[in-house]
This record gives structure tokens, sequence and C-alpha cells, in this order.
């Protein structure tokens, strides 16, 4: 029996609302606690608090629950070291392991089986100088990379930075719209308008499906 504990905020099944596993059946466990404070953070509530689980307490959370596809996510779950026991844990059981993760803190010593989300930080997030450079090179053809957009200069920034740093040939790329912010069929125009449909990894614009389907609710 493992003694290793993680702060957890929530534990919970839902339908996966971005990425290339959009609609898929996942559970997610929540982890608490972030150094980050993004503008267009909206998981405010995961800052703080929590409960202080062992990992064969999560992990027997997890398994009584019917997904197949595990996220983990914060937060940042990264801020808290024993993460990639638990991840490990749950790998070896055979389960589909993503992390999504503010691609601040280190990725080299990631599991090789996970899938790394990283949430690169546009200037809208007002942390942009948070982005750490040297993970890109950790990154698979099966992860993926999210930009939030807010305005035509996150879109210009965006593409600067991901062609500056080849990271269209290295993994999934996807913009999302900031909610609230602007237009998705805007972001959408604009996705149509750049010449990189022909790149290896061309950019998936996409939505928030849970956000369509239940809003801001915590826990969906």
């Amino acid at each position: 029996m493992s003694k290793d504990t993680l702060r957890i905020t929530e534990i919970f099944y839902s339908l996966q609302g971005e990425g290339t596993t959009v609609g898929l059946p996942t559970t997610f466990v929540r982890l608490t606690g972030c150094p980050l404070r993004c503008g267009y953070c909206d998981t405010e509530y995961a800052f703080h608090g929590g409960e202080t689980r062992s990992l064969d307490d999560i992990v027997s959370e997890v398994d009584s629950l019917p997904a197949q596809y595990i996220t983990v996510t914060g937060g940042e779950p990264l801020a808290q070291k024993r993460v990639h026991l638990l991840m490990k844990q749950l790998c070896d059981k055979g389960y589909k392991v993503s992390i999504e993760t503010s691609g601040s803190m280190d990725v080299s010593q990631l599991d090789e089986r996970v899938v790394k989300v990283l949430d690169v930080k546009t200037p809208c997030s007002n942390e942009e100088d948070k982005n750490l450079h040297a993970n890109y090179a950790y990154l698979n053809p099966t992860d993926q990379l999210k930009y939030v957009i807010a305005d035509k200069t996150d879109f210009d920034w965006s593409i600067k930075h991901m062609l500056e740093h080849n990271l269209n040939n290295r993994c999934e790329i996807l913009f999302s719209p900031c909610m609230g912010e602007m237009e998705a069929s805007q972001l959408a125009d604009w996705v149509l308008q750049e010449k990189l449909a022909k790149a290896k990894f061309p950019i998936r614009f996409q939505l928030q499906l849970h956000k369509i389907l239940w809003g801001d609710s915590p826990g969906k």
C-alpha cells in the first residue's frame, strides 16, 4: 500500500471537452494549486483547498468510474511531484492517461505513455513569460499544444510562436477562442485564412464542448 499523497480538488466523470479525444467519456483528476494566475483561467476554485488523499485512494476511485481515458489536470498538476507516481500507476493498469499542464513546468520526466497537453501562454494570459521553451524538445506526435486566443494580437503571436519553434511539425496544434473575449466564428475565419492547412500538423480549431453543454459548472 502506497503512503504517498496528493492534494485533490475533485475527481469526476464527464465528456472530454477539448483536444483530439473530445467527446469521449473521461475521468478527470483535478489537483489543487497553481503558481500561475492566467487572465483567462476558468478553474480558480482549484487554487486552494482540496483534500489530501493517498494514491491508493485516488486510484481506487478512478477504478470505480467507467472511463478508460483519464485526464490529470488542475490547477497545475506538475506542481505536485508525486503526480508522476499517480500517472505511472494509472498507465500500468492500462488506462489511457493525459495531463493538462500550463507548459511552465518541466515535462521531461513524464512517463512516455502519458499524452502531454500543454497550454501555451499567449499574451492575453498575462503569463507569456512563463512559457518553458525547453519543453518543446520532449513533445511527441501524439501530444497537443493549445493556444487560447482573445484577439488578433494573440492569433498573430501564436502563429509566430508556433513557426519559430517548428511546433506544427512536432505535435497536434489546437487554437481555442477565449470565452467571452472573442467570437468563435472570427477565430475560425482566421484559421481558414492562414496558409498552413498542408502542414504536418495543421491548426485544429476547437470549442470547449463542456462549456457549451454545462457552462462553467465545476465537475463537468
